[in-house]
């Protein structure tokens, strides 16, 4: 998977065009985006993939290509600015694409702001044919980046539970894909349902919850490998485990002999287990905060299901929602800046964010059964799910809640994780 990578000029910091995506209201930027040229198809499948990327994060407006009055012929040269301002394409995005004597392909972008006169950025990758799609992932996570200062999730993945068949008999495998719903790959076989998956933060291995034999059994399973292991028997489960920062630990819910659902946390060395809250009501969906020193769960200790927040080693208990309705499945954000969570309110599902404090408390989308939260790892952008036609179907939305999007997938799909930056 491994791509290699160089700079081809340098990026000055004085250049004008800028996106600043901590205002409240962020005009989406116009950006002109041309085929790259050479590699016949694959040069202007690249823009394609570029483009779409761009366009669905809600802060890049891709000029159609018909406007343009320029044709790039040498992506190498300086382009004719007046020609893009007069389209009022603030920032140009010009490449190639070639093919080693290695068999190898090089990709190579220069990103230009058009009023300053400049470029901006430039960079060449070189990739095998498997990894074309990335190389584009690559480009425009750049991009995202040279313009707004913040790291792009494009070039990620997202493991989920893809469902088809008759309701009544659903098939549920689990799957991986491509964070734009590319590149399906099958990670089981679909002889039992698996639920849950979570995203190691070392990228490459999942938990996922399994009823292969009748009885809930936590699983670690290696993506690009397929050997799995088994954590352990869990009957009292109801969700896959979520891994502590530094993957050496898995943070879950358990039902035991008590009758009382409370969290543990369990050494991925030693299998021992932690028992970090103590409680005579129902404590589940555990997440650490990004630096693993605290954890947010939901509890109805206090008569129904709300957010709390406590230390990784369950001291200084804290209750942090006060809103109307049930609270569930709380993810603390990548940044640490934000929960994400579901609600219950006014008899609609709701996807919503709040302060770690438990001020600020937004709805981003609401609607009829929809749950799951899941971070894109730049803290900019969530996925769930939403039952809809029949089944649920992925749905991301950015954290202005106007940037709503379906994402494509052939089934019906549930319970997405987005997986780290890939390496």
């Amino acid at each position: 998977m491994a791509l290699g990578m160089t700079a081809i000029v340098p990026m000055p910091a004085w250049a004008l065009v800028e996106l600043n995506v901590n205002k409240g209201n962020v005009e989406p930027l116009p950006i002109a985006i041309t085929d790259f040229q050479g590699g016949d198809a694959l040069g202007a499948q690249i823009s394609q993939i570029v483009t779409a990327d761009l366009k669905r994060s809600g802060l890049f407006a891709p000029i159609d290509k018909s406007a343009f009055i320029e044709k790039i012929a040498n992506p190498d040269a300086t382009p004719r600015f007046d020609d893009w301002k007069v389209i009022n394409a603030q920032a140009l995005v010009t490449g190639s694409v070639s093919k080693e004597a290695d068999g190898r392909i090089r990709a190579q972008y220069r990103l230009w702001d058009t009023f300053a006169g400049q470029q901006m950025a430039g960079e060449q990758f070189f990739a095998n044919d498997a990894n074309q799609r990335r190389v584009a992932h690559i480009i425009a996570d750049a991009i995202y980046e040279r313009l707004t200062g913040e790291k792009g999730y494009f070039d990620t993945r997202v493991v989920f539970i893809d469902e088809s068949g008759a309701k009544n008999a659903r098939k549920k495998r689990l799957a991986i894909m491509d964070q734009d719903g590319a590149n399906v790959r099958y990670l089981s076989d679909g002889r039992s349902i698996v639920l849950t998956p979570r995203f190691s933060p070392n990228r490459q291995e999942i938990t996922y919850m399994s009823y292969e034999s009748g009885q809930p059994r936590v699983y670690l399973l290696q993506i690009e490998t397929g050997q799995r292991e088994l954590v352990g028997n869990f009957p009292g489960m109801t969700f896959a485990p979520r891994f502590s920062p530094d993957g050496q630990k898995v943070i879950m819910s358990l039902l035991r002999d008590d009758g009382n659902s409370n969290i543990f946390a369990m050494d991925l060395r030693s299998r021992s287990t932690t028992r970090l809250t103590n409680s005579t009501a129902i404590d589940t969906s555990p997440s650490y905060s990004p630096d693993g020193s605290k954890v947010v769960f939901t509890s109805d200790r206090g008569g129904r299901a709300q957010i709390y927040v406590m230390g990784a080693d369950g001291s200084g208990q804290t209750r942090i929602s006060f809103g109307d309705g049930v609270y569930s499945t709380p993810v603390w954000a990548p940044r640490g800046d934000l929960i994400a969570f579901t609600k219950q309110s006014g008899g609609e599902f709701q996807i919503g964010v709040m302060k770690t404090d438990g001020s600020g408390e937004r709805i981003l989308s609401s609607g009829f059964q929809q749950e799951g939260p899941t971070w894109a790892p730049n803290g900019r952008v969530l996925m769930f799910f939403r039952d809809a036609n029949g089944g649920p179907k992925l749905v991301s939305v950015d954290l202005t809640g106007r940037n709503e999007q379906p994402i494509p997938t052939t089934n019906f799909a549930s319970d997405p994780a987005w997986s780290p930056l890939l390496e």
